[in-house]
């Protein structure tokens, strides 16, 4: 009476059913073992040290702590500054150079980078070798400043004047081979006027006596000094910045004052160890650029009147190229040598 072609198929038997199983649970971890492996080797998969080169306080640790607070919420992992001063950058730079470990990452400078290498008969760290640029962060404006007893309005009056008086100016740095040193030799050379340098240990003693007027004339960064020039304790007479200041709109560039091409800033980038993979540092990078210009980020940086940068691993390595070829005709002319 029953139609075998009407009817359903036969029932599986134990054996066939737990075959069927097994191979459903196979498939299953077969789908579920690439996402695995991807979740255990994804980078950062821990807290990332963010080194600092210098003591806390200043530009260099506003900027850290503004990338690492976006850096934090992007990267899923919380990214911390720690500041590690001492021997002019040297001992933090050589930390990272020799660490095998991919989560430690340190703040670049004008000093350590394109600086040191000149200065220094030798390093305890190889500046292009040892690390991988990820990104430029930002650039702070050298502000050239005078004593208000100083018969100069402008970097044009101050030439003249101490074209006038060769030898008899001074103009103070918070020592040698400081960037403010660097930027008083680099207008030297430009402008072809002779000062007589006065190192200090640190800009705070150094700003003292400018403001004593026991010296004539500094370059500072511009977070340092805005306060003072406010104050109408110093004059600024030029900025080093490729453009005019907001905070300071009337001083013009020293660019606009005949020196076409003229930049003074002091900068800061971040590098990673030399062993960080190609695609973590493609991530890092990535993230680090979208970090510099988020909103929060930009307002930290324009309050220290730092312009946020954020470019390519490509781009940060070619200007660190030509940071280093510039500072050196500078360092060699000037006979700079650390204190």
């Amino acid at each position: 009476m029953n139609d075998p072609q009407l009817a359903g198929p036969a029932p599986a038997s134990d054996a066939t059913r737990r075959r069927l199983l097994g191979l459903t649970g196979a498939l299953g971890l077969a789908a579920l073992w690439p996402h695995g492996v991807r979740a255990q080797g994804a980078w950062p998969s821990k807290p990332v040290r963010f080194i600092v080169p210098f003591a806390p306080g200043g530009s260099s640790e506003i900027v850290a702590r503004s990338v690492a607070a976006e850096l934090s919420r992007t990267l899923g992992q919380n990214v911390f500054v720690e500041n590690k001063p001492g021997a002019a950058g040297n001992i933090a730079m050589a930390e990272v150079a020799r660490s095998d470990d991919q989560h430690t990452l340190i703040l670049g400078h004008i000093g350590t980078l394109a600086v040191n290498p000149y200065i220094f008969d030798k390093l305890p760290y190889d500046a292009n070798k040892d690390f991988k640029p990820v990104s430029l962060l930002a650039k702070v404006p050298s502000l050239y400043v005078v004593h208000p007893d100083v018969p100069a309005k402008n970097l044009r009056e101050l030439i003249a004047y101490a074209q006038g008086k060769p030898g008899k100016l001074s103009y103070g740095s918070a020592g040698n081979g400081s960037a403010g040193h660097l930027a008083f030799e680099y207008l030297k050379m430009t402008a072809n006027i002779f000062m007589l340098h006065v190192p200090y240990r640190g800009t705070g003693p150094m700003l003292t006596d400018l403001m004593a007027g026991r010296l004539d004339a500094s370059a500072i960064g511009a977070a340092a000094v805005l306060p003072f020039i406010k104050a109408g304790k110093l004059r600024c007479i030029a900025t080093g910045s490729s453009a005019r200041l907001p905070q300071l709109p009337e001083v013009p560039t020293v660019a606009e004052q005949g020196f076409p091409g003229f930049e003074m800033t002091q900068w800061y980038g971040l590098l990673a160890p030399a062993n960080l993979s190609a695609a973590n540092l493609a991530k890092l990078s990535g993230e680090t650029m979208k970090a510099v210009k988020a909103p929060a980020a930009m307002e930290r940086l324009k309050g220290d009147a730092a312009e946020a940068i954020g470019d390519t691993p490509e781009q940060f390595a070619k200007f660190i190229a030509g940071e280093q070829a510039r500072w050196k005709k500078v360092i060699t002319r000037a006979n700079i040598k650390p204190d």
